[in-house]
């Protein structure tokens, strides 16, 4: 074999048969549960992972990929890809691409590289799409047969090694998330010294505390505040997941006038802003500036001002009282997905243990440094990932286009 590659180049259409799908009406369509018919992948479903098989009942047939075709998404996510495992059916959102002078793994291998194309060309309002001249006039680079598969081999057994460095570093990343939510619902429920004396708490979902520790119902340590604006001027702050209270605008593309927020809540720093919906979830946060907050959402405060209302924060965020949230929460349906809330005469009910204020202070301490001693190294995993996709890219976008020797790509 020649250490050189020679390169040609041609579009897509004269290298494979393409065929865009065709979504049937959907009266056509019906769940595929027995007998005969056509598994039916529609739109950007989930790439023959977990999609709906359907089976076609009309005279004409909806438009078929083959068992190892390629599947490419032509509507968002544009530029997905996948192998088809079995004939499916296919709507609009995917085309199949079937070889006829290309040897399919490096066809699949090349179309990696073409994604970001497909991507600058497609177009829409409502979503993206590229159409199947956009995806026929792609232009391939591809060495001769005997190369391509040279190539392929090199780009399945080193993109194998890279992913699997991928998930051994993900793997660590959740082990570290795990080890942080157990040390911090350990503290908050148990404090920093496990040689102190221990008493039942009597409360089934927490077993044993601190013997000097205290647990009085919620309504003794909180109240509720409900302040409206009658304005709307003040700055309005949305509740996230991981990022607490943020400036609404910040986070939204949807522009709110002073007129639309009247009647919101008003917050002050140091108060603590539960949405009763999510609370099981710990979508609760303290918020560090004045605004407005949904009337939706539930505002206290502490009773005592010399209390640490992180600590109580800290305490809510852990797994082991989302649980107890969620056991309390009334409404339609389950979990996320239901119209489940935490009402003000639940959340005022609960024992919650809590120590002095001296070692409440030291408990937020302590889980903020190792917090950050955990995000730090949970960031340096994340960017070593990123750079581990990065290189894998870059390596399938150099070997299909030859700019790696095949002398380098030898075993």
């Amino acid at each position: 074999m020649s250490l050189a590659i020679a390169i040609k180049h041609c579009r897509l259409k004269y290298l494979a048969q393409l065929n865009m799908g065709q979504s049937p009406p959907s009266e056509a369509v019906t769940r595929f549960d027995e007998g005969d018919g056509l598994p039916f992948l529609q739109g950007n479903a989930e790439f023959g992972a977990v999609s709906p098989s359907y089976k076609h009942t009309c005279n004409n047939p909806p438009k078929a990929a083959m068992n190892g075709d390629l599947l490419v998404s032509v509507r968002a996510p544009v530029g997905a890809l996948n192998i088809a495992d079995q004939p499916y059916g296919i709507g609009r959102g995917l085309c199949a691409v079937k070889w006829i002078n290309i040897e399919p793994r490096f066809g699949w291998w090349a179309m990696h590289h073409h994604r970001a194309k497909l991507k600058e060309v497609a177009t829409g309002s409502t979503y993206e799409a590229v159409s199947a001249e956009d995806l026929g006039n792609l232009v391939l680079s591809f060495p001769d047969e005997q190369s391509q598969c040279f190539i392929s081999n090199y780009l399945d057994r080193e993109t194998s090694r890279i992913d699997g460095l991928i998930a051994e570093k993900q793997h660590m990343l959740a082990l570290l998330e795990e080890k942080r939510a157990v040390l911090i619902s350990q503290i908050v429920t148990r404090g920093l010294d496990p040689n102190i004396p221990f008493k039942p708490s009597g409360l089934e979902w927490l077993g044993e505390i601190p013997a000097h520790w205290e647990e009085p119902r919620a309504k003794g340590l909180f109240q509720e505040v409900d302040k409206r604006t009658k304005t709307g001027k003040e700055t309005l702050l949305s509740l996230r997941m991981g990022k607490g209270l943020v400036p609404h605008h910040e986070v939204s593309e949807k522009p709110l006038e002073a007129s639309d927020v009247i009647g919101f809540k008003k917050i002050e720093p140091g108060q603590m802003v539960i949405n009763r919906m999510r609370a099981a979830s710990g979508l609760i946060a303290v918020a560090t500036e004045s605004g407005l907050v949904s009337p939706d959402y539930a505002v206290f405060e502490v009773v005592d001002r010399e209390l640490s209302i992180e600590y109580f924060l800290e305490l809510f965020k852990t797994s082991l009282l989302q649980a107890v949230f969620r056991s309390s929460s009334k409404g339609l349906g389950t979990g996320e997905q239901g119209f489940l809330r935490l009402y003000t005469e639940a959340f005022l009910s609960f024992h919650f243990p809590y120590p002095p204020v001296e070692e409440q202070l030291t408990i937020v301490k302590f889980i903020q440094r190792q917090r950050s001693e955990m995000l730090h190294m949970e960031n340096l995993l994340r960017h070593s990932i990123d750079l581990a996709k990065e290189r894998r890219t870059a390596l399938i976008t150099d070997a299909v286009t030859g700019q790696i020797p095949l002398k380098d790509m030898a075993e």
